[in-house]
């Protein structure tokens, strides 16, 4: 579990790496209905949750470095103890205090008042602008009645910069605390996606082998997942972002499970294909393991100092090249991969960063160029083939094979770890787990 702690240090972090007289302020997300009066289970938003660990909507995080009366303001739902027999425990103002390490605490009610006084005589203010429409007016608002008052010699911030372009620099290196975290998701997704295997067999259905992934997630604790859970048997593996999961299991095809839980809201994201029957087939067999010999050279080239790109073209140059093996391709390789041909077959990218979110913040270039590795950083790397059921330029015993294999990697100083490891992808150990 995250600490107070934790979360002052990022605080400070931000605060170090603000401009000097500035302001920051970020909203919490709102409560999402689902139909009628039928809320969606709560999540705060990531950059929220990030700096605060307070888990509850109708929140605004003020951070005020100098602030004599103190730097971090927290202005949320008073304790309600009507509410709190309904819908259970909030932390109230006290909460706020005593709990979330927020040196004032004001109601949030009382946002729209006190907002003017907390930007007088700042030089900017960060904030995520145009990603919450009622911030954007309330920081425009409070900042054109402090204008109001220039005569009295109350100077308005003049400069107004997105929060995004620290913060999540800042949570692209992940600390122990959080690693920790992904960890246990990982470990619970690991014992899911081995569960999933050996449940399968023909005439099961998607949702049934589904129901063990988040069977297994929540027998741990971890009762959220990190994101719908794609389980796509036979052609429906080539659909990238396949949830429907109600299709019938039938003998022969294969099974792609793209899958992870998530503890402390920190994301798992695991992806296998297996065989529905336990065997795979021959043309199965050798599509899998090119996908399979592509992730291997991906792998190599993560460790510090290698660009973010290299995982992404040692798969592509390995997918090319086993696609022109098998005769799915045709022509020479670099101008296959120049001309973009493979991506009839393989149209994503290899990677991304994974964390929070599981496609975890932070960006991919700076000055134009594409980052650098460095230790800390966690990330997929997830090659595939997609050959689409209806494609005529393939022979008839390709059509409809969808392969992904994924697993979550951290940068380490003198390399990477695969923390996804213990999860089997060699065809031999998938069909001998499989057999069990």
């Amino acid at each position: 579990m995250l600490q107070p702690s934790d979360f002052q240090q990022r605080r400070t972090q931000l605060a170090r790496r603000m401009k000097k007289n500035s302001i920051a302020l970020i909203a919490s997300a709102p409560v999402r209905i689902r139909n009628g009066d039928v809320e969606f289970p709560y999540r705060q938003h990531s950059d929220f949750f990030y700096l605060t660990g307070f888990d509850e909507p109708e929140a605004v995080a003020v951070l005020a470095p100098g602030r004599e009366q103190g730097e971090f303001i927290l202005f949320c739902r008073e304790f309600d103890p009507e509410k709190a027999l309904w819908t259970g425990h909030h932390a109230g103002l006290e909460g706020a205090r005593e709990t979330f390490g927020a040196d004032e605490a004001f109601p949030i009610a009382e946002l729209d008042k006190r907002l003017p006084e907390l930007l007088e005589n700042r030089d900017r203010v960060y904030f995520p602008i145009g990603r919450d429409q009622a911030l954007d007016l309330k920081v425009m608002a409070a900042v054109n009645q402090v204008r109001s008052r220039a005569r009295t010699g109350v100077q308005a911030p003049y400069e107004f910069v997105a929060i995004e372009h620290l913060l999540h620099e800042q949570r692209l290196l992940k600390t122990p605390a959080e690693l920790a975290l992904v960890r246990k998701a990982v470990e619970v997704s690991v014992l899911a996606h081995g569960r999933a295997m050996r449940a399968c067999r023909p005439g099961r259905y998607e949702y049934e082998i589904e129901a063990e992934l988040l069977h297994e997630f929540t027998l741990h604790g971890l009762r959220a997942p990190a994101y719908p859970c794609i389980v796509a048997s036979g052609h429906n593996a080539c659909v990238l972002h396949y949830t429907a999961n109600d299709r019938r299991l039938e003998d022969g095809d294969l099974l792609l499970i793209d899958a992870g839980a998530e503890c402390g809201n920190y994301a798992a994201d695991i992806t296998r294909t297996f065989p529905v029957n336990g065997k795979f087939t021959e043309s199965q067999r050798l599509i899998y393991e090119l996908v399979l010999e592509a992730q291997t050279a991906a792998l190599e080239t993560v460790r510090p100092g290698r660009r973010w790109i290299e995982p992404h073209d040692a798969a592509v140059r390995v997918l090319t090249e086993g696609l022109v093996r098998l005769g799915i391709l045709q022509g020479k390789t670099a101008k296959l991969i120049k001309d973009g041909s493979y991506k009839k077959f393989y149209m994503h990218r290899t990677g991304h960063w994974l964390g929070l979110d599981v496609h975890d913040a932070g960006a991919y270039k700076v000055g134009g160029k594409w980052r650098e590795l460095v230790p800390g950083m966690l990330l997929t790397v997830e090659p595939g083939l997609y050959i689409a059921p209806d494609c005529a330029d393939v022979e008839p015993r390709w059509r409809g094979i969808g392969v992904r294999i994924e697993d979550d990697v951290l940068v380490t100083p003198d390399g990477c770890e695969v923390l996804t490891a213990a999860l089997p992808k060699q065809v031999a150990d998938i069909e001998a787990w499989m057999a069990g």
